[in-house]
């Protein structure tokens, strides 16, 4: 269970990142991703859009969690 736990924690940090980074693209077209690994084709960017995706995948079970909390 452990390990559940820590992938929860590893994907809420991966999620809020991307949320931050989509916050600075929407106020000022700023992509701080792409500004530290050398643009959004890099292949270290590519690899952290692909990071937040899988964490936000992860996220979904999150409501499955929320329901059960509610019974």
């Amino acid at each position: 269970m452990k390990g559940v736990v820590n992938m929860d924690i590893v994907s809420l940090i991966l999620v809020v990142i991307g949320a931050l980074n989509w916050l600075l693209i929407g106020l000022f077209q700023f992509d701080l991703v792409a500004a530290i690994f050398g643009g959004q084709s890099s292949v270290w960017a590519r690899i952290i859009y692909s990071l937040v995706g899988l964490a936000g995948i992860w996220c979904i079970s999150f409501f499955r969690k929320l329901n059960k909390d509610k019974r």
